[in-house]
């Protein structure tokens, strides 16, 4: 197969071999060229028979590579064998809410409503919230587990150790988006796949960053605690009440639910900034309005409001520290939807009780569920959820639906869409690189 695209800015000649071997299971070997590399005299049509030829090239270099590797095959077939599949889901309790809602089936309850379905193909589904500790529900079935599913907002935590009692994993599932609480490097390193349901719940995730912001900046909470304890004091709220226009919006981090953020943000007339490895495409920028910013620490002081927007990786871990906070903007406004451990947890205390933070929100702790001496529960000027901002009912039907379709495509054999992947035949994806 071959075809022209554009890619980088030019035109390329792209041309793909699927192989079929037992290392390789329906792997693709992906080649592009840009035509500027042909002689100027070459026709497009003489330019795809030589690419055609170095096709043929590619797949017997391909071959061989898997020919040298059939006798230490690293991968655990995601594929290998039909059969009774045993899989567990672990999922947060819902107790008396499970019933309230027919399409509340993100809970341990409802168990993404995918159990009669799963049963009555002769698979063992299992269903439990009880993830923590060497006694717990979940390490009593991590031995012969063939598939692991899990959510952020109750992440199991799949560590080296877990990963090399489950002599049986071949799959592991997040049901939403962000993988972190998963070992990647050690998912990798024992031939595991991993797999989101990428944009399941990014509208849900955006949508909720921007009530956040507007909490924040119009003070908010203190308002409603007022109305609640009886209390009547408008000076007490109104004086550190600001409008959203005019302010400096960055968001660190511009994958899909920061683009929708910037979007969102465009009819309050913001200036809206951004920071991220991949700067969009100008056409996009300018529809948004939003202004590339390559340096992060460049952009940081130039905002009134900071949106947390990227994964957490080894390189994020912890960028947010005292003297990253002590260069931001005194009074900022921090939001936090990406995942706790990206922020130094003291360092965020120490910014709100001495007002360099203004204001900090989010739905992500480190760990989860947060202990209930958690110092994010006491600072001031703090509007901190439980992890709600992806698992809205909309957002369940979405990634139980992601869920069930990735089910499917691995009893029979098939490939995901190349989106859900974040740890495949020993790659990770390249946000988590």
């Amino acid at each position: 197969m071959h075809r022209l695209f554009k890619g980088g800015g030019q035109r390329r000649l792209r041309f793909c071999n699927r192989l079929g071997s037992p290392t390789f299971s329906r792997s693709t070997v992906f080649l592009s060229l840009p035509l500027s590399k042909f002689p100027k005299s070459t026709s497009v049509a003489t330019a795809m028979m030589m690419a055609i030829a170095m096709k043929r090239a590619a797949a017997t270099a391909a071959r061989a590579i898997s020919t040298a590797n059939s006798g230490s095959i690293l991968t655990r077939h995601l594929h290998a064998s039909s059969g009774k599949k045993k899989i567990v889901g672990v999922f947060y309790k819902a107790h008396e809410y499970a019933e309230m809602n027919p399409n509340f089936v993100g809970c341990a309850e409802n168990a993404l409503g995918i159990r009669n379905w799963l049963e009555s193909q002769g698979h063992e589904y299992i269903v439990t919230d009880d993830k923590e500790g060497p006694d717990c529900e979940l390490e009593k079935h991590i031995p012969d587990l063939h598939v692991l599913i899990t959510t952020p907002f109750h992440p199991a935590y799949v560590t080296a150790e877990r990963i090399k009692k489950a002599k049986n994993l071949q799959l592991l599932l997040t049901a939403g988006i962000g993988s972190d609480h998963v070992d990647l490097k050690a998912a990798a390193a024992a031939g595991l796949t991993v797999a989101e349901v990428t944009g399941s719940n990014t509208v849900s995730v955006a949508e909720d960053e921007l009530m956040r912001i507007l909490i924040l900046v119009r003070n908010f909470l203190p308002g409603h605690h007022q109305v609640i304890s009886g209390d009547w004091n408008v000076a007490g709220i109104a004086h550190r009440a600001y409008d959203l226009e005019g302010k400096t919006v960055g968001t660190v981090g511009c994958g899909r639910i920061g683009r929708l953020l910037l979007q969102r943000l465009k009819p309050f007339g913001c200036n809206l900034l951004y920071h991220d490895r991949i700067q969009m495409d100008s056409e996009l920028e300018n529809q948004i309005g939003a202004t590339f910013e390559e340096d992060l620490d460049k952009m940081l002081p130039k905002c009134d409001i900071i949106v947390i927007n990227t994964p957490l990786t080894e390189k994020t871990k912890g960028m947010f520290d005292k003297e990253r906070i002590g260069k931001l903007k005194k009074g900022v406004l921090i939001v936090n939807n990406a995942r706790g451990a990206i922020m130094d947890t003291q360092a965020v205390v120490d910014g709100c009780n001495s007002g360099h933070i203004g204001g900090y929100s989010g739905d992500v702790w480190y760990p989860q569920p947060a202990p209930k001496d958690h110092p994010w529960r006491y600072m001031p000027n703090q509007a901190m959820t439980p992890h709600i901002s992806g698992t809205t009912i909309d957002a369940q039907l979405r990634y139980a639906a992601g869920v069930k379709d990735m089910l499917e495509n691995y009893f029979k054999g098939e490939e995901f869409p190349p989106q859900h992947y974040i740890v495949k035949e020993g790659e990770l994806a390249s946000q988590y690189r």
